[in-house]
Formats: C-alpha cells, structure tokens, sequence
C-alpha cells in the first residue's frame, strides 16, 4: 500500500471521528434542550394553575361577592349620580374606599392575623373574623368601605392573604338636616329609602346630578324650630313641611326623630318612620278648612249665617262638645276663629255626608299623596260614610291624613282654587314663584271667591282667633290651628295630643305654606299648662316664617288695618253679651 493511500485512510478515519463527536454534541444539545423546554411547561403550567385556576375560577364559583369581583371592576368606573339641593349644595355623593377581603388560602396564621384585625380596624369581632379566616373559599369580604387610617394600619401588618379592592361609598354631607326625604343606600350602593330608593335606576347610571326643590338653608330653619317646640313641650316627636304654594315644590321637610343616612341601621323604627309622607293622623281642626270650604262653594251662604252652638250637639249616642265652649250661636267667621266643633259638624251636616266625601275626594285626602318617594301613607276613612262620620269628619275626627295631605290641600284652597301637585325634584326651568308647566293645565277645587274667603277666615284666626302667636309683623300671616287627641286601645286619650298649624304668607296674594306638628306635646308653665296647637305650634310657624323671610329676600309689608283681609270679616263678629233677648253686634279685638 502506498504511503499517500495510507494518509488518505487515516484522514478518513479523523474526519469519521469528528463528525461522529459532533452528532453526539448535537444530540445532547437536543436532548438538553427538550428538557429545560419541558421543566418551562411545568413552570408555566403551575403558575397558570396557581394564578388562575386556583385564583378566579374558585371566586366565580363562589357566592355573589365573589362573582362580581371581576365585573365590578368595570362596574366601579360608573360613579352613583349626586343629589343637590335647589342651589347645588351636596345631599349626596360617593367617594372611592378601599374595602378588605380575604384570601383564607393564603394565610398561615388565622389566629394571628384575626387578633391584628381586631387592633386595626374599629368593628372587627375577633371571633367573627376568625371564623371567616378559616372558611374554604378564595374570597372572603372582611371590612366594606375602610378609612384611610384603618387601610395604612392593615397594609403595616404586611399579610399577603389581606387584600383590597377599590369601591364608592356613598356620603350624606348634611348628615341627618334632610334624611328623611333624601333617602340612604346599601353598602353595595343600592338605594333603600327616600329619593336614593326611587331614583335608583337613574342615580346608579351616574351623569349629572339630581337636583331637589329642598332649600337646605330653610331646611335648617325648619329643623330647628320644629325640634325646638319639641324639646319645650317635652314631646315624642314631630313634622314640618315649608312649600312653594304656587309651583307645589316642597323647600323643607322635617320628621323628628331622625336619623344619620350614613349608619341607618343603628337608627331605631322610630327613627326611620318618615312623619310627612308615611305616617297618618287624625288632624283636628284644620280639616275645618275644607269643610268650610266644602260649604263655602257648594252652598254659598252668607258670612253671617248662624249655627248653635250653645250646647253640646247629641247624635245617637253620639255628643260633639267644643273645647272652649262660646256657649252661644256663632256666625262663619267665628266659628272657625274659635274652632268650634260644634259649629263646624253642623257646617258639614249642611254640606251633607255625599257632598263632603266627594269634596275630601276631589282634594286628594282619601288617597296616598302624590309625591316622588316611595314612603306614602294611605288616609284612613270611614269604609261607609254615615250621617255621624260627616259630622265628625267635618272637625277633623274619624279620617286620618299625613301632614302633606293637609299641605297640598289647603295650598289648593288658598291659591286660588285649583289644584297643587307637591314636588321634591327640581324643574331647572323654573325658579322660586314661577308656574310649573305641569300645573298649567290646572283642575278647579273651588272658586276664586271661596278661595278669598277662606284667606279672610285664615288671617282673621292669626289676628283675632287662636293662632296669634303665629304673627310676623309685616307678613300679613294666616292659617288654622288643630288640636287632635291620639287613639289608645280604642279611645281617644285626652292626655295624649297631636298640635298643629298650618300657616300661610302673604295672605293676599299667597306664597309659601308652613306646617310643623308636635306629637303628644305636654303643658308648662309658660304655657299656663296647655299644649295645644295655638300655644305649640303657631309660635314654632311664627319663629319659620320671621327667619326664612328675610333670607328669600322678601321684605315685609305692613298693612292698614283697613287694608287687612281680616278687617271686612269684623261686622261679623259678635259678643257673647246679650240685649233684650237680641245679640250685641260689635267688634272683637
């Protein structure tokens, strides 16, 4: 063999090698890489497994809270609408809160973690927390709606299994000034009472605002006085209402006791109950504005026609006594400056039981009151009117109103006649004084000559009659007092009362109508012991309207005594004195 076949073999043979160290290199390098590529599936499939097998999909099996943690985050970008007052101030917004939640799964510690909670945030049960701390599932709620404070406290104790998730709590700036009609939410921000209940819909698909005919500023002023002539005659309770008898926009409205919107349920039943709108009462006298009115229009007598009442009225087993007995026949004007009773039944017997009933119907006091909140009560009335329910009925005894049936009604009356719709949200349109478009087409109660009268009786019951602790010099103020005992077991109590007024300004030409009532208010000494309408509420009316006045801008007018609706009602107006059988006629100051 030849020495350059020889060195051809043994390149060969080098080559052979090299190519056979290279194929064994790249089937490692395969090899190896396989390997990590597998290792990377594993990884990748227990991070996937971790982070959302075991993460979310155990959530949305889970109860509604868990569910919708994710569909919240969308959901949270959609603010609750505000509500305003008429001038833009804040009744109620919603801020962003970080509420807590658990991830039991990831806590080590239960014990340990559940005592913290107990430190860091006010509320937190430690046995209730525990118990949450140890339950199965991969989202448990622990705190809604946290402060500042008690977020900063948790995130120190650094516990990954607590976490947080953004959300809107709802604020009531005013806090309790007008709860009742303004309403409160749940913690999921869903409205339970007032405007947030029957506004809910609209308020949760955010936007802009939604503006009340609430005044804060008189809002405010009634609370006040109304609160005041609760804790001077050491009463249970009370209600106030300032409206707009033009437009029928309520600017305040007040029950008392009230509540914090903010923590409802720490408020008790009594608290809650909304006395404007939900609670009906017997209201005494100043149901005697309809029947008068019922006898004004439909019968048209005289001012000075008489009714007996110089003794007690007996019906069947029935006897109407007045409560200041005049003892003597009285004319129109005084029966209703001094509220009789007497005179009053006799008034409605005129009207008759089908006339009358008709005429509360026509005014809407036997049915809910229509008013944009959900909280209305129904009026109790007699199932069957009898001849003794038109009597009774006729001074304020046998049917049961809210006090803004009594408002809306006897608003009606005094503005000329046709009917007022209440309102609590705002028509932007308009401003204070201005017609709603909705009251153009207006429905005739009376006519515009038994509307002047009764703002003659209304005036002549402040300047001469039972409410003159309700004059404001200079708002030529009237209105009709009512004193109604309360139902117990059965039978009126004379211990326990209702006191109300209901007053309107100015009388010629009216503008705003004021109510407060005091339930079960109790005599003082200043009071010379009564407690009824005339001394409780009228002076409570009188304190409304001298505050609330000057603030609208309006400046009082002082009239001649000539110029006063009450002065052409005197001729009327008779002493209980009498001469050679006949009665003296002069006037009464």
């Amino acid at each position: 063999m030849s020495l350059v076949t020889r060195l051809r073999k043994a390149r060969l043979r080098i080559e052979g090698s090299k190519r056979s160290a290279l194929d064994m290199a790249h089937g490692r390098l395969t090899l190896i890489g396989l390997g990590f590529s597998v290792l990377y599936l594993i990884v990748a499939a227990r991070v996937v497994d971790l982070t959302l097998l075991q993460g979310v999909l155990p959530r949305l099996n889970g109860t509604v809270a868990e569910q919708a943690i994710e569909t919240d985050k969308q959901q949270i970008a959609v603010l609750r609408a505000d509500v305003t007052d008429r001038n833009g101030v804040l009744l109620a917004t919603s801020l962003e809160t970080a509420s807590l939640y658990a991830d039991p799964a990831l806590i080590s510690d239960p014990v340990r973690v559940a005592a913290a909670l107990s430190k860091a945030v006010p509320g937190a049960v430690y046995g209730e927390t525990l118990e949450k701390l140890q339950r199965k599932g991969r989202f448990i709620w622990l705190k809604r709606n946290l402060t500042p404070e008690e977020q900063y406290r948790i995130l120190e104790m650094g516990e990954p299994g607590l976490q947080f998730k953004t959300e809107y709590k709802r604020i009531y700036p005013q806090g309790e000034l007008a709860a009742h009609m303004v309403g409160y939410g749940s913690v999921d921000g869903q409205g339970l009472a007032g405007i947030e209940r029957s506004f809910d819909e609209l308020l949760a698909k955010g936007g802009k605002p939604l503006a009340l005919t609430l005044d804060i500023r008189l809002q405010h002023i009634l609370r006040r006085e109304t609160d005041r002539a609760i804790r001077e005659f050491s009463a249970r309770g009370g209600a106030g209402v300032i409206m707009d008898v033009v437009t029928g926009e309520i600017l305040a409205a007040t029950s008392l006791p009230d509540f914090d919107p903010q923590n409802p349920s720490a408020a008790s039943p009594e608290q809650l109950f909304n006395n404007v709108t939900l609670g009906v009462y017997e209201p005494g006298s100043t149901m005697k504005i309809f029947s008068t009115a019922a006898l004004l229009d439909l019968k048209n007598p005289g001012l000075g026609m008489t009714f007996d009442t110089s003794k007690p009225l007996k019906v069947g087993r029935h006897t109407i006594h007045d409560y200041h007995p005049e003892n003597r026949p009285m004319t129109i004007p005084e029966v209703f400056m001094h509220s009789s009773n007497i005179g009053s039944a006799l008034m409605g017997q005129m009207v008759g039981t089908e006339g009358l009933r008709n005429f509360y119907k026509d005014i809407g006091m036997l049915d809910p009151v229509d008013i944009e909140i959900s909280e209305k009560g129904r009026p109790l009335a007699p199932a069957q009117w009898r001849d003794i329910n038109t009597l009774t009925a006729a001074f304020g005894h046998g049917i049961s109103v809210s006090p803004l049936h009594i408002v809306a009604a006897a608003s009606s009356i005094v503005r000329g006649g046709t009917l007022v719709k209440p309102t609590l949200i705002l028509n932007e349109a308009q401003a204070y004084g201005a017609k709603n478009a909705a009251n153009e087409s207006e429905i005739r109660i009376v006519s515009p000559q038994t509307s002047h009268r009764m703002r003659q009786l209304m005036r002549l019951v402040v300047t001469d009659g039972t409410a003159r602790q309700a004059d404001v010099p200079g708002y030529n103020v009237g209105g009709k007092t009512g004193t109604a005992e309360k139902i117990v077991n059965g039978r009126y109590d004379r211990q326990k009362k209702i006191s109300s007024f209901l007053g309107f300004f100015p009388m010629e030409a009216p503008r705003y109508a004021v109510f407060i009532m005091v339930d079960e208010p109790k005599g003082t000494k200043k009071s010379y012991g009564y407690a009824t309408g005339g001394w409780v509420a009228a002076p409570a009316v009188g304190a409304v309207i001298g505050h609330m006045a000057p603030l609208l801008g309006m400046e009082p007018h002082p009239l001649n005594e000539e110029d006063d609706l009450s002065f052409t009602l005197k001729p009327y107006l008779h002493d209980k004195k009498e001469e050679g059988g006949q009665l003296a006629t002069f006037t009464t100051e």
